[in-house]
């Protein structure tokens, strides 16, 4: 029997360095999906509010990497770098995310779409490698709000995909 009593589900290994965001997207999970995993549809909603994206490569695939700038509401510049370490269509997504290849901060981030009705549950499950680090990006980075943002920037870029395809 687990230590977290009847019926209860267990506490993740990782619980105290993790993070875990989710929303319900009204749009099919193929296209929620294709936003995350194109770069034509990324630079056009990754980011958290007043945030804007420039890419210098892109290449969606396992080992593939995305280099990329994000530039602040104030004028800060962030160099960042993402590799893909799964990617199961139209399911699930895995990656490394950090400023730069060999940065030893770099966090896991685990990526879910499942289908809601008519809608789509992404669910970002985001591990880093110490508490410590966890606690940092939260106090000092905003990173609950900033992954809350981010996904509701998501939301607003598809819908209205969705509903300009249903005007024309």
């Amino acid at each position: 029997m687990s230590a977290t009593g009847r019926g209860a589900p267990a506490k993740s290994a990782t619980a105290d360095r993790e993070i875990v965001i989710s929303r319900v997207i009204d749009a099919p999970r193929e296209l929620v999906f294709e936003a995350f995993t194109e770069v034509r549809h990324l630079s056009r909603w990754w980011g958290p509010v007043g945030f804007t994206t420039t890419t210098q490569s892109f290449e969606f695939r396992v080992g593939g990497e995305w280099d990329f700038v994000m530039h602040g509401p104030h004028g800060t510049d962030y160099t960042e770098w993402i590799t893909w370490t799964e990617i199961t269509p139209p399911e699930r997504i895995a990656l490394l995310h950090g400023e730069s290849r060999d940065d030893p901060n770099a966090f896991e981030s685990f990526l879910t779409f499942a289908p809601d009705g008519a809608a789509t549950r992404i669910v970002m499950r985001t591990v880093f490698p110490t508490r410590e680090l966890r606690d940092e990006a939260v106090e000092k980075y905003h990173a609950i709000e900033g992954g809350q943002q981010t996904l509701g920037n998501l939301a607003a870029y598809v819908t209205e995909i969705v509903r300009k395809g249903a005007e024309g």
